[in-house]
């Protein structure tokens, strides 16, 4: 019977075996890293890791060294997103697999149906991690900045360290009985570590993530308070208006009787100069837009700057709140900081959602001082240079474009994104 069951193995019937852990690995990547439109390239990733999950590996193995970079070649041709993001993931889902392949084939081999038994249980492990992550796993690849990811794949080359130790230093291990003892005890210790280490690592990724969006939301949250607190004020400024029109047309109307024309005129100036009748500027039919633009304005304006605005923003949009908020935010914070130390202190900003494209153009004067790479001038760049960083990442997750640099003795910034 036995025999009869790996012939059927042997036919074929273990490659649907293998795509059964092929496609539960490619499911618990996708939410992790943003994958190639190309179906080919799809179906390229999915062989990927049938392939290496299928894979004979053992402790004192160095097939390990030549499926690294096959396998991260592969990953890299079929993702997309941050090439620091990218690289991360692929060292850790490597690092799954092959601890997985590693311990099953090394420390099963002495039971009578090694190859049956290896075979399925192979499915069986990639299937529950899919099974216990899935309520977790997100419903878009996750975004993270620069930063957050670079400190990902340190911790990540660390367990690579960890299990190319382990699998590829005691290559010739059979030579010496104490060798391979040793070599199976390593094995047995480090190896569950490696794919504890991974495991953790991608709670770690969704654990930044659900913390960068919330950051993201306090920051619309907040700009949407300054908004609706500006808007309370004119309300109660009106109030009060509304409140002392009879003075003030009292007093009119007994400057007007005594012939006093010239005060009647300055004091129709003074309370036409009223913030209350001024009102407020909406710039276009979108809440955040506005919220984000109304606060920019204000604090333009109060360093003495001149803001030239035209939006055209419909009510709804497709693009996330946070994402609108980020986009505008940074680009306006960026103009507005480069705009106080320029001789020119004009900003121009042009937004407007047309033709299923969404356009954004900021320009100011250049300072010069910006640099090739546009990289931050601040002393501190730990805690700068991020806003340009996480716009070109928002533009490369929703399909779009950023283009940012001097343009005839101006700095501009141009993002488009599909709506």
């Amino acid at each position: 019977m036995h025999q009869v069951l790996l012939s059927v193995f042997s036919c074929g019937g273990w490659v649907l075996v293998n795509m059964i852990s092929g496609a539960c690995l490619y499911l618990l990547c996708a939410p992790f890293v943003p994958l190639r439109e190309s179906r080919v390239r799809k179906l390229l990733l999915l062989l990927t890791f049938t392939g290496s999950s299928a894979m004979v590996i053992w402790v004192g193995d160095n097939n390990l060294l030549f499926t690294l970079p096959v396998f991260l070649g592969v990953f890299w041709c079929c993702t997309q997103g941050d090439r620091v993001g990218r690289l991360s993931v692929g060292l850790i889902f490597f690092c799954l697999i092959m601890s997985v392949c590693a311990l099953l084939d090394t420390y099963l081999i002495f039971l009578r149906s090694y190859d049956l038994i290896t075979r399925l249980v192979r499915p069986v492990v990639f299937c529950l991690l899919y099974l216990l992550s899935r309520s977790r796993l997100p419903e878009r690849p996750v975004h993270l900045p620069r930063r957050l990811w670079k400190l990902i794949l340190g911790l990540s080359a660390m367990h690579l360290c960890a299990l190319v130790a382990v699998v590829l230093l005691t290559y010739q291990k059979y030579e010496s009985m104490l060798i391979n003892s040793l070599a199976m005890n390593q094995g047995l210790a480090v190896l569950p570590f490696v794919l504890l280490t991974a495991l953790v690592l991608l709670q770690a990724i969704l654990t930044l993530a659900d913390h960068e969006e919330l950051e993201r939301t306090a920051q619309l949250a907040m700009t949407r308070e300054v908004y609706y607190q500006g808007l309370q004020r004119e309300q109660t400024q009106i109030r009060t208006l509304r409140h002392d029109l009879r003075n003030h047309l009292t007093v009119l109307s007994g400057l007007l009787e005594q012939g006093e024309t010239r005060r009647a005129t300055a004091y129709l100036e003074e309370i036409s100069g009223s913030p209350a009748l001024r009102g407020s500027r909406r710039f276009c039919e979108n809440e955040t837009a506005n919220a984000v633009l109304s606060s920019k304005a204000e604090t333009a304006q109060g360093l003495g700057l001149t803001a030239d605005f035209q939006i055209s923003l419909p009510r709804d949009l497709s693009i996330a709140d946070t994402d609108l908020c980020a986009l505008l935010g940074n680009a306006l914070d960026n103009a507005i900081e480069a705009a106080q130390d320029a001789e020119d202190k004009t900003i121009r900003v042009r937004c407007r959602a047309d033709k299923g494209l969404f356009m954004l153009k900021v320009e100011n004067a250049l300072t010069g001082k910006e640099k090739p790479d546009l990289s931050t001038t601040k002393p501190d760049k730990s805690a700068h240079g991020f806003g340009l960083t996480g716009m070109k990442e928002i533009a490369a997750r929703c399909g779009g474009s950023l283009e940012a640099g001097p343009v005839d003795s101006r700095f501009e910034l141009v993002v488009c994104l599909p709506l």
